[in-house]
């Protein structure tokens, strides 16, 4: 491996969830101007975090499921009514024709000429 491309300030820190308090100690490169003292005893950099796997509604199992049936449903029900609402304006329209072409023509005032 070459010796010149990892970093020079890769040390400790330790990560707290602003969300509930928890910290993980772990090795990092960011940088923190404050410090505090972990469970062992020690005083490490800090860098605090406003999400965690300790607070992650994926990782704490809060997560909220989609209803994907109810969705289908909605768009079924949808998709029904505006082939409804189709079939209703092309039977007025079907109706509005069928009267036009039973109602008596009347011609008035024709003249032939011969």
């Amino acid at each position: 491996m070459k010796q010149t491309i990892h970093p020079d300030n890769y040390r400790t820190v330790v990560f707290e969830d602003l969300n509930n308090g928890a910290q993980f100690l772990t090795r990092s490169t960011v940088a923190s101007d404050e410090t505090t003292k972990f469970t062992d005893g020690n005083t490490y950099p800090v860098v605090k975090v406003h999400i965690s796997s300790a607070s992650h509604p994926f990782f704490t199992g809060q997560e909220k499921l989609v209803d994907i049936e109810g969705r289908v449903d909605k768009f079924e029900k949808r998709r029904l009514a505006a082939e409804a609402a189709k079939k209703a304006k092309a039977d007025k329209g079907a109706k509005a024709k069928k009267a036009d072409k039973e109602a008596p023509v009347k011609i008035e005032n024709l003249k032939t000429t011969k």
